[in-house]
Formats: structure tokens, C-alpha cells, sequence
């Protein structure tokens, strides 16, 4: 078992309304007026107020090169993800006392957004002390899923080495991979959903010391489970272009939650002997209004049980692998819950899902 200390976020200095978005997707993209009446209806129905975003506006409005996107990416990931990687170790609404950064024994990092070799868990290494021996494990092209298998890999790695603790990093960058020359529906689908958002968590091993940092109620991690749908690589991930990423974002999750995610959520349920009245909260990654109401549509579930994934996607946007640390952040800080039960539940390009059984102590 592992138990999950604190969560960090670093959140972007630039906030945009969807009205501000909407206006400027009318600003940008070359579509009819026709062809925008008929779209902009997609920014009012996506349930997000407003979204964060590491460049100021006018980056938006112009043309930049993969090379020119991709150096910008591992500039701000690296100042970002140092700022949730801080706030995470220091963090007093979960710790007692901070945490120190050569107390961590595994840097897990999760990005799908740009690209960098050295990875970039040496990036942040290099600006923090952490210790030399410290284990890698940088997790590339799991998009909306990658916080879940991030967390989901801490807990195997920590079940193995009980004494020891993980840092994982999620940051996604989604802002760098607009392009305003992509006028398909599913890159203005993107552009009414996603937002950048960076988050870090501690998560330690049952017999670690660093259990005594936590002051409230933590979540246990008890089981994680991961399921792929064969042949379904075109409903959601990347088209590497000579400008950068172009999203594939298919109208088809909504259909594959009531589908595909409900038998990966039957064959949990019975193989830990679950059902929905088991379960006291869903810290599920929002993914888009529909997906939302297909989820709680299978688990006919209470709205209330999802509503810091709803809350989160109002306030942030979709902010793919880093989403769910936001999520959990916010259930962890109401603290309220003992020895009840929840699930953690990510979907992402494969088409995959991942789900954790967590227990609150």
C-alpha cells in the first residue's frame, strides 16, 4: 500500500474567461459566419468559466514554429513544474512539516504536451537538491490518463520498496500546442476545453517516515487496474504536423464512457467486490461535460460525488494528465472522509482507462 502525503499545483499567471476564448476564436480562425454561428455554440455547452494559460494572449494570434513552441515548452514546464514541485514539499494545509527534497527517492514525470531529451525530471533536478541516486521515470503520450498511471506506477514501485517515497509531476502545457491553422471541429472542440495546468504529489511507501509529515486525512492507494480497447489509436492523441501537435479529439468518448468504461468499471467493481454505494467520491478527470454525465450516467451516482471534477473543469479547463491532481487536491482538502472509499479514474489515448481504488486514512 502507499499513501498519498500532498499535492502541489503550480497554475498559470494567465487567465482567460471562455467569453475572452470565444471572442478570439472569432478573431483567428478564417471561418464563415455561417460556419462560426454554428460552431461557437460549443464554448457555452463546454461548462468551463474560465482557464489559465502560460503566454499572454497575443501568442495566440501568431505563427510559431515546432522548434520555437517546443523551446518554450521546456522553459515554462521547467519554471512551473518547480513551482507545483515546492508548494507540494511545503504544503502546509497537508503537512506538518515540509518535506525535503532529498527525503524523495523516485521523480516520475508525466507531459504530453512537448518533448525533451534529457527528460524533463533532470530539468528540475537541476534546480532543487535532490539526491544524485534518485530513480527516473518519465512518462511520455499518455495525455488525459497520465495522471492516474503516474500515480498508479508510484504505487506498484512503492508497494515493492515500502521504506521509500515518489514525487510525481504532471505538466501539460496545452497552450503551446494550438494551431490556429487547424480549422477542423476537434481542434475547436480542443480550443473550448483545454487549459494548461501544472501539479505535483508526494506519495510514500507504508513503512516511510515521511507518513508522520501528514496531518490529515490521506488517501491510500489500495489497487489500480488499467484497461486498453483494442484498435481505437483515432479516438483521441496526436497528429505530429511540420508546426507541431494537432489534436484528435473523436466525437465518439462519450459513447465509449457508456460502452468501453463501463465494463472496465464492472470487472473492478466485481473483482474487489464493489458497488456504487461502496464508493464516497469519484475523483474522476472531467474530461468534457459529456464524459462527466456518461460516468455518473453507468454508475447512477449521485451528482455530488463528482463535483470537484465538475468544480475543476469550471475553474481550469481540461488540463489533461494534470487534471486529476487538481481533482484530488480538492477532495483532499475537505479531509472529511474516514476509512471510506473512493475511486481515481483517468481516460486517455489507446483508448485506455485507468482506475485506483483509494481508501481515506
Amino acid at each position: 500500500m502507499s499513501y498519498i502525503c500532498s499535492i502541489g499545483l503550480g497554475i498559470p499567471e494567465y487567465r482567460l474567461s471562455q467569453q475572452r476564448v470565444k471572442e478570439m476564436v472569432q478573431e483567428i480562425f478564417p471561418y464563415s459566419k455561417r460556419e462560426i454561428n454554428r460552431l461557437l455554440p460549443v464554448f457555452d455547452h463546454a461548462q468551463v468559466d474560465e482557464r489559465q494559460f502560460v503566454v499572454e494572449t497575443n501568442w495566440f494570434t501568431e505563427n510559431h514554429s515546432f522548434q520555437e513552441r517546443n523551446n518554450l515548452f521546456i522553459e515554462l514546464a521547467k519554471a512551473y513544474a518547480l513551482k507545483a514541485i515546492d508548494d507540494c514539499l511545503h504544503q502546509m494545509a497537508f503537512l506538518s512539516n515540509p518535506i525535503d527534497y532529498e527525503d524523495i527517492d523516485m521523480i516520475i514525470f508525466v507531459s504530453s504536451t512537448g518533448v525533451a531529451t534529457p527528460s524533463l525530471d533532470v530539468h528540475v533536478m537541476n534546480e532543487r537538491p535532490f539526491r544524485q541516486d534518485v530513480k527516473r521515470m518519465p512518462l511520455w503520450g499518455l495525455g488525459c490518463a497520465g495522471g492516474a498511471i503516474g500515480l498508479a506506477r508510484a504505487h506498484d514501485w512503492l508497494s515493492a520498496n515500502p521504506d521509500k517515497s515518489a514525487l510525481v509531476i504532471c505538466c501539460e502545457l496545452c497552450s503551446l500546442t494550438f494551431q490556429k491553422g487547424d480549422l477542423k471541429k476537434s481542434n475547436l472542440i480542443g480550443t473550448a476545453l483545454f487549459g494548461d495546468g501544472i501539479g505535483a504529489a508526494v506519495i510514500v511507501g507504508e513503512t516511510s517516515p515521511l507518513i508522520q509529515h501528514s496531518k490529515n486525512k490521506v488517501p491510500r492507494l489500495l489497487q489500480s487496474d488499467s484497461y486498453t480497447k483494442k484498435d481505437s489509436i483515432s479516438v483521441m492523441g496526436w497528429q505530429i504536423t511540420e508546426t507541431g501537435f494537432e489534436v484528435i479529439f473523436s466525437k465518439s468518448i462519450p459513447a465509449l464512457v457508456q460502452s468501453f468504461w463501463r465494463e472496465h468499471v464492472q470487472l473492478f467493481f466485481n473483482q474487489h467486490q464493489l458497488n456504487e454505494n461502496a464508493i464516497a467520491t469519484f475523483i474522476a478527470h472531467p474530461g468534457g461535460k459529456k464524459v462527466i454525465e456518461a460516468m455518473q450516467h453507468v454508475l447512477q451516482a449521485d451528482v455530488d460525488k463528482f463535483r470537484h471534477s465538475i468544480s475543476v473543469l469550471r475553474k481550469h479547463g481540461n488540463m489533461s494528465s494534470a487534471t486529476v491532481l487538481y481533482v484530488l487536491y480538492s477532495w483532499m482538502k475537505e479531509a472529511r472522509y474516514t476509512n471510506e472509499k473512493s475511486v481515481l479514474s483517468a481516460l486517455g489515448p489507446g483508448f485506455s482507462s485507468e482506475l485506483i481504488l483509494m481508501e481515506w486514512m
